[in-house]
């Protein structure tokens, strides 16, 4: 098996606005320190070996459904399991 990390986040010039309500609130809580939060997710993948080009079959997962390509950047970490 072949392990895939996808990591999404919002574009810079997207708005995020769970990241700036985790800012607020981390500053309220007094983590001044704290000057901006983004917040994103990651997509584990499980591929199986025999697959023959894995470079090109997540960027295809990827563009095709797993991002928003709007409004979301990505980049992606292949391992073996």
């Amino acid at each position: 098996m072949t392990k895939v990390n996808v990591y999404v986040t919002l574009r810079e010039s997207v708005v995020d606005p769970q990241g700036i309500a985790t800012t607020d609130a981390l500053k309220n809580m007094g983590f001044a320190e704290v000057t901006s939060v983004r917040i994103g997710k990651l997509i584990e993948l499980e591929i199986d070996e025999t697959t023959t080009d894995i470079d090109a079959r997540v960027k295809e997962m990827c563009d095709k459904l797993l991002i928003n390509k709007v409004i979301e950047d990505y980049r992606y970490e292949i391992e073996e399991a």
